[in-house]
């Protein structure tokens, strides 16, 4: 076996350490590094540096941006009074495409999941409730509706459940997006025409 410091050696273990990338596809992606320009390896490592050194969370709504606030919380003509609760960036960017959505975004950032000792603490639940506390007051910021969007998993379920309890000594519906997309399924794969029944399905829970 080739000694640690060998550098392709290095480059398929961090690659085998994404999501979903066994030690066959790191090794296919390393090569292909190998094998493309030098500006493009360059550009790849200038980017990954940059993400990490310039990448960090709105203070309004939790999303992952550049920006703070991000783009959509400082976007005009957005329906400030309504908060759709995802699990993640991908999932708030999967609802973006189908176009039709125009209000506000809470990112939790994870779901709840108590058998592997992920709790309320672990994912950004604290921050919509004392974002709902501090408009509560204002007429022209208040939230009314929470639509929540987790994923229509276990996990996503109990989250939901969780933060439709939660929220129940504040004056805001709290809904749950409809059924058509897949359960067991992540938001982030789902079609944009499921995406927008589900949306425009919502129901109160």
């Amino acid at each position: 076996m080739a000694p640690t410091h060998d550098p392709i050696v290095r480059l398929v273990n961090f690659l085998s350490q994404l999501p979903g990338i066994g030690e066959k596809t790191a090794t296919r992606l390393a090569f292909h590094i190998i094998r493309s320009p030098e500006e493009f390896a360059r550009g790849l490592a200038g980017a990954l540096v940059d993400v990490k050194e310039h990448v960090g969370f709105c203070s309004i709504c939790c999303n992952l941006t550049q920006d703070d606030p991000c783009r959509i919380c400082t976007a005009g003509g957005r329906e400030r009074h309504v908060v759709c609760v995802v699990e993640g960036t991908p999932d708030l960017m999967a609802i973006e495409r189908t176009g039709e959505f125009q209000g506000m975004y809470h990112v939790l950032h994870g779901a709840l999941r108590p058998l592997e000792g992920v709790g309320p603490d672990d994912i950004r639940v604290k921050e919509l409730v004392q974002r709902l506390a501090a408009t509560s007051g204002d007429e022209e910021t208040r939230v009314t509706e929470v639509i929540v969007a987790t994923n229509p998993n276990t996990d996503g379920e109990t989250t939901a459940l969780y933060i439709a309890k939660l929220l129940r000594p504040f004056d805001v519906k709290v809904t749950r997006i409809a059924s058509g997309v897949p359960i067991g399924g992540d938001l982030e794969y789902t079609d944009r025409v499921t995406l927008s029944r589900a949306l425009a399905g919502r129901r109160e829970i």
